[in-house]
């Protein structure tokens, strides 16, 4: 499975169990007014680590926060390549 696929059923999964409504998913969905939360992003987060074996968040340097969800596959595609 991609990366993005990965990404994307994580947010659609952790959506379901937190009994959250969300927009379409699309590559310009913005993640702060999308309907999840920060704990609906953490648990994203760390599911995303179990799943692909990657942190971009706690790799070197500055990382700017992904505001749309098509920033959020693409921070973690980079992190896996």
């Amino acid at each position: 499975m991609s990366v993005r696929q990965t990404v994307l059923d994580q947010v659609a999964i952790v959506a379901e169990q937190q009994r959250k409504t969300i927009p379409p998913l699309t590559d310009d969905m913005p993640l702060v007014g999308s309907g999840l939360d920060s704990l609906c992003i953490a648990l994203i987060v760390a599911n995303l680590e179990d799943e692909l074996g990657v942190d971009p968040f706690g790799l070197a340097g500055e990382v700017a926060m992904p505001e749309t969800l098509g920033d959020f596959v693409t921070f973690y595609e980079k992190a896996a390549a």
